[in-house]
C-alpha cells in the first residue's frame, strides 16, 4: 500500500510541469517534497531525515501568501485522499524543528 501511494504521488508530480523558481509552487512540487513523509503521516512514529528535508523545502518554497494558500489547498486535498493522521500531521513541524503556517488537514480553510 505504501509503495502504491508513493508511486501515485510520483505519477501526479510527473504529470505536472516542473515550476521555475520565479513561479508559484504547484501540487506536483509539493508532492515531490513531502512524499518521503507519507509513511510517517499515515502511521506515526518518527519522521525520517528525508521527510524533514522535504518539509524544510516546502517551508523554503512558500514565500508568498499565494504560495502558502496553494500549498495549503494541495495538502488539504492530499490529506483526505491519502488518509493522513491529524496527530502526526500537526506534530510534523515540531518533530522536524521547523515552523510553518501550512496545515495538513482535510478540513482547514486555506483562505484564512
Amino acid at each position: 500500500m505504501k509503495g502504491a501511494t508513493v508511486a501515485m504521488l510520483a505519477m501526479i508530480a510527473m504529470a505536472l510541469l516542473m515550476v521555475h523558481q520565479t513561479e508559484a509552487i504547484s501540487c506536483g512540487d509539493l508532492a515531490n517534497m513531502i512524499s518521503p513523509c507519507l509513511g510517517y503521516l499515515q502511521s506515526g512514529g518518527s519522521p525520517t531525515k528525508q521527510c524533514c528535508d522535504g518539509a524544510r523545502k516546502v517551508q523554503g518554497a512558500t514565500h508568498s501568501q499565494a504560495d502558502r494558500r496553494t500549498a495549503c489547498n494541495c495538502a488539504k486535498s492530499a490529506a483526505g485522499q491519502f488518509k493522513v493522521r491529524q496527530d502526526t500531521a500537526s506534530n510534523l513541524p515540531g518533530k522536524c524543528g521547523i515552523s510553518t503556517s501550512i496545515p495538513i488537514n482535510p478540513n482547514v480553510d486555506c483562505n484564512r
